[in-house]
């Protein structure tokens, strides 16, 4: 897809002509993130959209934003039962008892690293930069041994909703991995 003569993956299409996608694609995807809230919340984001669209929870995320306190481990771990009842009954975001009480028990998981920080937990499993990007969305791969193995270790450490694939969106997402396509215009930062 082109835009002001840009060619951008073909995923990146806003349909309803709002610049979700296309922005996310354009400014965020791919680009290095750091910082243990950020990468928080980037995790988060990747569990509530298993099985859903990427779409939706872009959409909702201003309301996630709200509902688990910008993300903030500390204040995300001292949520309550009354709490997950709140969340229950929150159109703003996905209702899925199962995906925020996992939140909660991540962000416990976050407090409860030992020996390093969560942005330093998960960069570790970064892969060397690819020689050359990939010519066609089907050559992309959805799981890598590298995301295996982050998301065996985050399982380890107590995470949940943390599989090989919800692990290598997350690292497609910050820029772990560049899986823009060759095509694409947008260069990822260093």
């Amino acid at each position: 897809m082109t835009d002001a003569g840009r060619a951008r993956c073909p995923w990146a299409v806003d349909s309803d002509g709002s610049r979700t996608y296309t922005d996310y694609h354009d400014f965020e995807w791919g680009q290095p993130l750091h910082g243990r809230d950020e990468l928080f919340e980037r995790l988060c984001l990747e569990a509530f959209q298993a099985g859903l669209s990427w779409i939706t929870i872009l959409r909702k995320r201003p309301a996630f934003r709200e509902a688990f306190a910008d993300f903030d481990p500390e204040a995300v771990a001292a949520f309550t039962e009354a709490d997950v009842e709140r969340l229950l009954v929150d159109t703003g975001i996905v209702r899925n008892r199962a995906k925020i009480e996992a939140v909660i028990g991540n962000a416990r998981a976050v407090l409860d690293l030992s020996g390093t920080d969560l942005d330093t937990l998960l960069w570790s499993f970064a892969p060397p930069r690819r020689a050359r990007r990939f010519e066609q969305v089907g050559d992309v791969p959805a799981v890598t041994s590298e995301s295996t193995a982050m998301a065996k270790e985050l399982k380890r450490r107590g995470f949940r909703f943390v599989g090989p694939t919800t692990a290598y969106a997350l690292m497609q997402a910050t820029g772990m991995v560049d899986d823009h396509l060759e095509s694409c215009w947008v260069t990822p930062g260093p």
